[in-house]
């Protein structure tokens, strides 16, 4: 027998599922669409599962809506077949089968982040551990020291050393070779930089060097170099030097590449922080183009920097971008369809459904409770008694007549606006939800066994249903009846 999928849905959905599931065809496997006696998928309690789902005979793995607040480990051991959370929209489902059935692997990674602190000499010890803290929380593997052309540095030492003491990878990087020696004699890890006029520097310590070109753009003068720390048997990195855009910024890719094939095996760095910090524009994708290039060159060390307001979250950028590479590359495919941690502004599939399903779902409701979605053409709100298409949610405010309720009308705006931004931007909107904006934000992280507690202001006014949707649930959770409302 083979592969037979039980995708578990509520009332309202179950007829889109189906179309999207007809779709994707019968092909690969054998699916069944089972719906467990609620409106919608994100309302199903364990308890309800356990009581209403009767699988068909053969089923050999079920689905449930990314949105259901369940334990699936439970519920795995009680029915004896395996459960897993799908993608939270209908209109996921044909590429997250394609993938296998589940997310991607975006555990591993290859490349290591160096992670500067550029005014290290103006922090205290206690400052740049916290700060240490904070960067390898984010994704950071080496802590660099920068050291300032000028300015006295004089707690070096005490600094390597408390990182050292905290378990962290610590890299000095100065042009002043003396501070090199001192940061190598008190444990540093790494050296940046050294040229083939500074190597005597190795003499003195057992730091590995990170070696640039005597002269810059002098690719024979870093080949020199690394031939001249492999002969001491000796571990380096090789870095050609990245540079701004119209200041030879094509140019020095070109010596990447080039490097790369004078020294196939060698080791090197790229930094990124040329681009991402003196471009003027917005650095998830400047990242992810830079960490693609080191991919492609089998770069396995890049230094960044985070100093600019605008490059606040180029640690989390980096760290995204890495591991998504890496998936692809090893799977020898386009970095697509991965993640969607670095499209911070615009989605892929920002609509996952048309203004004629919306219209089809608003023609199935009953009661006076709002939904909101977005499509192409606009924001849709609906109920029963009303379903408008809007761009501007100042145009639907007297039809929704929520002016004498303040609680019920503040709740609908920062819904709608929600909804604006979303729709105007090209982002995925869900009611209830916050904008997900990859990893330019924190993103906010929830329980998936239990329902969500009652929102602000459903607790101030004591009302039930705390999604006017009637997509998730308040607390006290609400208690399914036997028609399958809840």
């Amino acid at each position: 027998m083979g592969e037979h999928v039980v995708l578990v849905t509520g009332h309202l959905a179950r007829p889109r599922l189906e179309r999207v599931m007809e779709a994707i065809g019968r092909d690969a496997f054998a699916w069944s669409v089972v719906d467990v006696g609620v409106k919608v998928a994100a309302l199903m309690t364990e308890e309800i599962v356990r009581r209403r789902l009767k699988l068909p005979e053969g089923a050999t793995k079920v689905v449930f809506p990314g949105r259901a607040r369940v334990d699936l480990d439970r519920l795995s051991e009680a029915f004896g077949v395996p459960m897993v959370r799908g993608p939270e929209e209908v209109a996921d489902l044909p590429r997250w089968f394609g993938r296998g059935g589940g997310p991607p692997d975006l555990s591993r990674y290859d490349l290591r982040l160096f992670v500067e602190m550029v005014d290290a000499p103006r922090m205290s010890v206690e400052a740049i551990v916290a700060r240490a803290r904070r960067d390898r929380a984010a994704g950071g593997d080496v802590v660099d020291l920068g050291c300032l052309p000028g300015m006295p540095f004089p707690h070096l030492q005490d600094a390597v050393g408390a990182l050292k003491a905290e378990g962290f990878t610590v890299s000095v990087d100065s042009g002043d070779p003396d501070d090199l020696v001192r940061g190598g004699e008190a444990g540093a890890d790494y050296l940046l930089s050294l040229s083939e006029k500074t190597l005597w520097v190795l003499d003195k310590v057992a730091a590995v060097p990170i070696l640039i070109p005597a002269e810059h753009g002098d690719l024979e003068s870093l080949a020199r170099a690394a031939d001249a720390v492999a002969a001491r048997g000796r571990a380096f990195l090789a870095d050609p030097v990245l540079d701004p855009i119209h200041f030879g910024f094509t140019a020095s890719i070109e010596r990447y590449a080039a490097f790369r094939r004078m020294r196939p095996d060698a080791e090197m760095m790229i930094g990124t922080g040329n681009l991402t910090e003196l471009t003027e524009a917005d650095t998830t994708g400047i990242t992810t183009i830079l960490l693609g290039i080191a991919s492609e060159l089998s770069i396995r060390n890049a230094l960044l920097v985070q100093v600019s307001p605008h490059t606040r979250r180029t640690v989390e950028e980096h760290d995204a971008a890495r591991r998504m590479l890496y998936a692809a590359k090893a799977d020898g495919a386009l970095p697509k369809g991965y993640s969607a941690a670095l499209m911070a502004l615009h989605d892929r599939v920002p609509f996952p459904n048309t203004p004629e399903e919306i219209a089809g779902l608003a023609a199935q409701v009953r009661d006076a409770n709002f939904r909101i979605e977005t499509a192409a053409d606009g924001i849709h709100i609906y109920n029963r008694d009303l379903h408008a298409v809007v761009t501007d949610p100042f145009a639907v405010f007297e039809a929704l007549n929520v002016g004498a309720d303040g609680a019920h009308a503040f709740y609908l705006g920062a819904e709608l606006a929600r909804a604006e931004i979303a729709f105007r931007l090209g982002k995925r909107y869900a009611q209830d939800e916050p904008l997900d904006w990859g990893v330019a934000a924190d993103r906010e992280t929830a329980d998936p066994t239990r329902l969500k507690d009652a929102g602000h202001t459903l607790r101030a006014v004591g009302r039930v249903g705390r999604r006017e949707a009637d997509e998730t649930t308040p607390e006290p959770a609400p208690k399914a009846t036997d028609d399958g409302d809840a």
